[in-house]
């Protein structure tokens, strides 16, 4: 199975091309403004050094946050208009389980941070299992002061993987059972992963019915049914 990965959520956005379990091609840029100009030339890219066409697609995941919103939308996008094209189910997957799934811990319970700017930031709990993670409660968004007494409060060792930079200095101070982990932002690469996860039950999403996960009201909307059928490549599905 052909897969294009489409990470663009969050400041280090990531395309991947995998065919089941082998990664085949990847490019990766971290600029928090750059999605837009990266994502298509990035997959253009991918697909020559993989020597792909659009056409020998199976499948596509994308990211649809939380993370970004300008880097959501263009993540989104592109996915609607490539699997419009070719006809291809896609897989949708949030930037919060991409990063639990490459926490290296065996016990601790995962927290996932993504910041979405504002002053605040989007977590959710994971258990490491065998094989992967599962969600260990609700996603949500909150200031940092306020997933500080969360974590405080909590018992339970726990490791914080993703943008914990973004909590500030004093976060950690005396909080003993808690360690940073990596990775720092998803990829592309653990999306393929997710796909092949999600394929096997046939998990899918139909294009016009993705919609970006931004967890709260955005700054700007965006019709989401008003994507020129072709996509960027015209005459793709022909």
């Amino acid at each position: 199975m052909k897969i294009l990965a489409i990470e663009t959520a969050t400041p280090s956005s990531s395309v991947a091309l995998g065919d089941d379990a082998s990664l085949q091609a990847m490019s990766v840029n971290v600029d928090s403004r750059g999605h837009v100009g990266f994502v298509v030339p990035a997959i253009d890219f991918c697909f020559a050094r993989a020597g792909w066409n659009v056409q020998d697609l199976d499948l596509l995941v994308v990211d649809v946050g939380p993370g970004t919103y300008s880097g959501i939308r263009s993540g989104l996008a592109t996915a609607q208009a490539i699997a419009a094209a070719v006809g291809i189910p896609i897989v949708t997957v949030s930037s919060l389980t991409l990063l639990a799934m490459r926490a290296a811990t065996g016990h601790r319970r995962i927290w996932s941070v993504v910041d979405v700017r504002r002053g605040e930031v989007a977590i959710s709990p994971y258990l490491p299992v065998p094989g992967g993670v599962v969600r260990d409660g609700s996603a949500e968004i909150c200031s940092p002061d306020k997933f500080a007494a969360m974590i405080d409060a909590d018992p339970v060792a726990t490791l914080l993987v993703g943008d914990h930079d973004v909590l500030g200095d004093g976060f950690f101070r005396g909080m003993h059972r808690v360690k940073r982990g990596l990775p720092r932002y998803p990829s592309a690469e653990t999306a393929l992963e997710y796909a092949m996860l999600a394929a096997a039950t046939e998990d899918f999403t139909r294009s016009e019915d993705i919609r970006p996960l931004y967890m709260r009201e955005p700054d700007v909307r965006i019709n989401w049914t008003e994507f020129r059928e072709e996509g960027m490549w015209p005459g793709a599905a022909s």
